[in-house]
């Protein structure tokens, strides 16, 4: 498997993952995509938890895969950083091993009424959730990138460490953990309880449009609050399931039907038309083709923007994007051939219109440079 450096964007949560063991401990690592950057995590399995699904019943108990939260899943979850359970831990052991008093938390049965804790994500921490307190997370949204990849392999009931640190010269981000206590963040992450989810090939058409479009909204929510990694993750997320649409034809959705007399809901299953479905695929490839613009990364940005011209040639933001990222990785002529498409689409278009200058200006420029170089040379 590909490390993600080399290919996050077409896959938020691909990870270099790998088994090593240290003192008898299995410890996996992988980069996860955080408000400000890419950090790479290192999980070691403390607890083992409990060997039975929670939450879970039906046919389904047979399935090896229940014991962990899959796709969608609630999960009721506690982030703590590592000193501050020591520091609990110490405190019980002072008191004679007495036990501390723990407030009452949801019980499993009522998990799946649970609403999803609301936590505003935020540009000074890397940890997305908040810290010390019981809170219900659902797998799939991309809240809090660390914390799900740690739940996909863990069970009720059980425990884990994770080490964070920047990848490289990361971002220096202001992470909310003891003045004395450096890089690499160490915390714990427990997991109580969670609710069914699905593998992405059992879930219908229907419900993977529903969570496209949900990952695209979210995408721009992010956006605009200045988070554009957790932006582009969005997009990404929302790409990797529109794939798999892809040859679905408009109408209903016979497994979204199967399911609608037990639904309270009367709004028909319908899948996207072609027409539509390729809109919003050349919207997500143009607007994560700005993320990445904005985070420097132009050979991706030229990658995603050529994708969603494709897609739809009357897409003027895409081929100005194009444009950028081409002029980005010094690429003159294919910047002005995009330029010059977006004049055809938006004639008299001020940003064409500047931006073929500076691709002119540019131009004569490196003509100079060259010419002086020949002179030297010949000289």
């Amino acid at each position: 498997m590909k490390p993600v450096m080399d290919g996050w964007m077409d896959d938020p949560l691909e990870t270099f993952r790998g088994s090593g063991a240290h003192d008898g401990v299995d410890v996996t690592s992988w980069v996860s995509v955080c408000p400000q950057g890419l950090w790479k995590v290192q999980k070691k399995q403390t607890d083992k938890g409990s060997q039975h699904p929670v939450s879970i019943s039906g046919d389904d108990a047979s399935c090896s895969s229940i014991y962990c939260p899959r796709f969608g899943s609630l999960c009721r979850i506690r982030v703590r950083l590592k000193a501050e359970v020591d520091e609990a831990e110490s405190l019980v052991s002072e008191k004679g091993n007495e036990k501390l008093s723990v407030h009452s938390d949801q019980s499993a049965t009522e998990l799946t009424e649970a609403v999803v804790t609301a936590f505003q994500r935020s540009q000074d921490s890397v940890l997305q959730v908040p810290l010390g307190d019981w809170t219900t997370l659902r797998l799939g949204e991309g809240q809090c990138d660390v914390t799900e990849a740690c739940l996909e392999g863990m069970r009720a009931g059980e425990n884990c460490e994770i080490f964070v640190s920047p990848v490289g010269n990361g971002p220096v981000v202001s992470v909310p953990h003891r003045a004395e206590e450096n890089l690499p963040l160490h915390a714990t992450v427990e997991l109580k309880a969670f609710t069914q989810g699905k593998e992405s090939w059992e879930m219908s058409p229907s419900e993977k449009w529903e969570w496209v479009k949900s990952h695209k909204e979210r995408g721009g929510v992010r956006f605009r609050s200045g988070d554009v990694w957790g932006a582009a993750d969005s997009y990404s997320r929302a790409l990797k399931l529109l794939i798999t649409l892809c040859g679905k034809k408009k109408g209903r959705d016979p497994e979204g039907e199967e399911q609608r007399d037990t639904d309270t809901g009367d709004k028909a299953q319908l899948l996207p038309s072609d027409d539509e479905f390729k809109t919003a695929k050349a919207e997500l490839h143009s607007n994560l083709s700005l993320c990445q613009l904005k985070l420097n990364q132009p050979e991706r940005a030229k990658a995603s923007a050529a994708k969603a011209t494709q897609l739809e040639p009357g897409g003027a933001k895409a081929w100005y994007r194009l444009g950028q990222a081409c002029q980005m990785v010094n690429e003159l002529e294919e910047a002005r051939q995009a330029f010059k498409k977006l004049l055809e689409i938006q004639p008299e278009s001020p940003a064409a219109l500047k931006a073929l200058k500076n691709v002119a200006s540019r131009e004569k420029e490196t003509n100079a440079q060259l010419g002086l170089r020949l002179s030297k040379m010949f000289s």
